[in-house]
């Protein structure tokens, strides 16, 4: 599909677009535990209060590189990553639901015949498994993985190719995010962004990043008010 040029402000956003931790699901506490056990099980010291900066919203190589250092050899820290988010993905999956008011505002993007994907920093098995366990794979055209790029978040490579593989220009695309590195990943790629006060505060994510709109939860979100974003 050829990206479309002009689009009156009734008719946009084009395409919304979602990170997965922390934006679909409340999992970065479980991320956290996972990550404590993990270091601690490789005999690594971290400080547990740095801990969420170093990890949420970033590909698990930038984390694993800052914790065991750039000598790690690719199949080493391929069978690193599988062994952590085997972990998580045992933990979580009876804890999988969907964050407060994000249904409803799903289901009203579909009526509204919306496209919709997913573009997550986590390895794509991750994100399969999220989408399998909320039962929300009729919502997504696609989902875009950490898997999928060369260059992770911040860098803006992965909402330019979700909003490519869409068929629109990522300025006509509205991203949900809820970490520092994910919102300057969608601004770096011209596209609106709403955070999601989930992982960190709201007055630190209106403050500290160039998210668009800020709010505690999903219920605050209509598609009129995403709308107003474009006027």
């Amino acid at each position: 599909m050829p990206p479309n040029d002009a689009n009156p402000v009734s008719d946009l956003p084009t395409a919304v677009i979602f990170d997965m931790d922390g934006v679909l699901v409340d999992s970065n506490p479980f991320h956290l535990e996972k990550w404590a056990d993990f270091l601690t099980r490789h005999s690594v010291k971290f400080n547990a209060d740095d801990l969420p900066n170093l990890i949420l919203g970033q590909h698990n190589d930038t984390a694993l590189r800052y914790f065991f250092g750039d000598g790690l050899r690719d199949e080493d820290r391929s069978r690193l990553a599988e062994e952590l988010e085997a972990a998580f993905r045992l933990a979580f999956k009876a804890h999988a639901k969907p964050l407060i008011g994000l249904e409803t505002f799903i289901k009203n993007l579909k009526a509204a015949a919306i496209p919709m994907a997913v573009a997550s920093s986590a390895m794509m098995k991750n994100v399969q498994f999220v989408v399998d366990a909320l039962g929300f794979h009729e919502y997504f055209s696609l989902c875009v993985s950490g898997d999928d790029v060369a260059h992770p978040k911040p860098d803006a490579e992965i909402y330019l190719k979700a909003a490519h593989a869409l068929g629109f220009k990522p300025e006509t695309c509205v991203a949900f995010e809820d970490s520092f590195v994910g919102i300057e990943s969608a601004k770096a790629a011209g596209m609106k962004c709403v955070g999601i006060a989930s992982t960190f505060s709201f007055a630190e994510l209106q403050d500290q990043t160039r998210a668009d709109l800020v709010v505690h939860t999903f219920e605050e979100v209509t598609l009129q008010k995403v709308r107003k974003l474009f006027a």
